[in-house]
């Protein structure tokens, strides 16, 4: 037999239970917002276009043909431009050892390692500079560095998936 007190008691939390509402602490779970890709803001000065010079020797070039070795240098010197766009637009990784023994530098070693596609870039120039040397000249639009780091970064993000 139950206690009279105790089923007044239990009458009441049931009945007080009953009529209470939820005051909003119960909320579904929101679902994540979709991921979106953050630029990091450019540390150098913002400029409308880039600009990049590369260089190749024409003496040096793998054939003894002249004309040849003119059409090496020259495409060399292109390659050289578009490493150097693609330092500015995505940054250069470098790697440094340093080796001290007795306080005295034994060893110092850099490697440096760059990364990335580039396209819509414009050839400014090709001329020779001195008697065995090429310069050529590239310029790229500053949307078109826009994109291409929004396709960089794109790649990341699908393969940290």
């Amino acid at each position: 037999m139950m206690n009279p007190l105790r089923t007044v008691s239990l009458s009441l939390c049931i009945l007080v239970l009953s009529g209470c509402q939820t005051s909003g602490l119960l909320r579904p779970v929101a679902e994540p917002a979709p991921q979106t890709i953050q630029l990091p803001s450019p540390l150098v000065e913002k400029r409308e276009t880039l600009t990049a010079t590369g260089y190749a020797v024409i003496s040096i070039q793998g054939s003894k043909n002249q004309p040849q070795q003119r059409l090496l240098a020259i495409r060399a010197s292109k390659l050289d431009a578009y490493r150097s766009l693609t330092e500015q637009v995505y940054g250069l990784n470098l790697d440094a050892n340093t080796t001290v023994a007795d306080m005295t530098v034994q060893n110092d070693t850099f490697r440096t390692r760059v990364e990335g596609v580039i396209y819509g870039a414009t050839l400014v120039s090709i001329t020779p500079a001195g008697d065995d040397t090429y310069e050529t000249t590239l310029s790229l639009d500053k949307a078109v560095v826009q994109d291409l780091r929004m396709l960089y970064l794109g790649q990341f993000a699908v393969k940290s998936r």
